[in-house]
């Protein structure tokens, strides 16, 4: 026994090494990411991130929050951020830590708020007891999909033929509008290969959104100045 003690000392400290040495070419990677897209890199944490986007539930729920490796800059003429979030729920010995990656890009007109994703086990629970997400003419995208709004009509305008034909097709990503923004995540970190595809992922969404819902939401944002 007294052996092995200092056998896992070793190992946890090789362990806590070799994390920090993968950190450290990561942020590397990103810092390089970043320069050949012409954005801003910033490697320290920021704890009033989450204050910045009320909209997105996912920034502002637990407690120790904080965004990192923070890249900021145009995406297509738009604003965008991307980012690592960090943030913990429970406390003691029941308390978990959680991160994952996500891209975030303004909008130049005013949305609502609408959720998309791939659909889990637990939704299919949850549809079965009655709470029912939206469906679409599509089959396949309503059995693959989850989707929630806070106005349906919004949500099947947003949601036409073309861009269920290109979600059924398109990278997994978590999707959220709030009014202004749209947000792209999964539940872990990005590679920059992952970033890319997240910002593309929105860019692709937001060309995708019908010519007439682009001109009621213009409409709207200029009466909202």
């Amino acid at each position: 026994m007294e052996v092995l003690v200092p056998i896992f000392i070793v190992l946890f400290i090789g362990l806590a090494v070799f994390g920090l040495v993968q950190a450290a070419k990561r942020r590397k990677a990103l810092a390089a990411w970043a320069a050949g897209r012409g954005l801003y890199y910033q490697h320290g944490k920021d704890r009033t991130f989450g204050a910045t986007f009320p909209g997105f539930k996912k920034l502002n729920q637990g407690h120790s929050r904080y965004a990192h490796n923070i890249m900021t800059g145009k995406w297509y003429g738009m604003d965008m951020v991307a980012f690592d979030y960090h943030y913990k729920t429970g406390s003691g010995k029941n308390e978990s830590t959680h991160t994952f990656s996500a891209v975030i890009v303004e909008s130049p007109i005013v949305l609502k708020p609408l959720y998309i994703r791939r659909e889990s086990f637990f939704d299919k629970i949850a549809e079965f007891v009655g709470l029912d997400d939206i469906d679409f003419e599509s089959a396949e995208f309503s059995r693959k999909f989850y989707v929630k709004a806070s106005d349906r009509k919004f949500a099947y305008d947003v949601i036409h033929q073309r861009m269920i034909e290109y979600l059924l097709t398109a990278p997994s990503m978590n999707v959220q509008f709030d009014l202004m923004h749209v947000m792209a995540s999964r539940g872990r970190r990005f590679g920059p290969a992952e970033f890319e595809a997240a910002a593309e992922h929105i860019h692709a969404i937001m060309d995708l959104l019908p010519d007439y819902l682009v001109r009621q939401q213009r409409e709207l944002s200029g009466r909202t100045r």
